[in-house]
């Protein structure tokens, strides 16, 4: 077995365009995936220290899936900074209305938290619909 880690320079890896239709899936699996791919961890030339993912196209956001009642039990909160200004939605009032921030703030959630987290969110594009402005980078389904 070799001991020797791989140092991979950020230049030596292209970053490769995939695009995921999240039909039908479940959100917290699908996550996951998106993580490991954001953050390079499907490349054998993985290295924690360098942006080394790829980009990720997610199409149809808003027929993501969540099982038992999350939907209605799970809450997103955010605050305003003034009093009186705790906002609470439910995790189904998100899906109906902005699954986008759904899915990214669940894949947010699912990355180390240091200073590449922000540089690997950006390499994902959220869209509630089948079409995307993307199709000049000629995106591969992801398998």
């Amino acid at each position: 077995m070799n001991r020797q880690t791989t140092l991979l320079n950020s230049q030596d890896a292209p970053a490769q365009w995939w695009v995921v239709d999240a039909a039908d899936q479940v959100l917290g699996r699908l996550s996951v995936k998106l993580a490991r791919v954001l953050m390079g961890k499907h490349r054998p030339t993985y290295t924690p220290h360098c942006p080394s993912g790829d980009f990720v196209v997610v199409i149809n956001a808003d027929k993501i899936r969540l099982t038992g009642s999350k939907a209605d039990l799970k809450v997103f909160q955010r605050y305003t900074g003034y009093p009186g200004g705790q906002k609470r939605f439910s995790y189904r009032w998100m899906l109906e209305n902005d699954p986008e921030t759904l899915l990214e703030r669940s894949v947010r959630r699912m990355m180390p938290r240091n200073k590449l987290r922000a540089h690997r969110i950006a390499r994902m594009k959220v869209y509630k619909g089948t079409e995307h402005p993307h199709q000049a980078q000629r995106p591969q389904p992801l398998p």
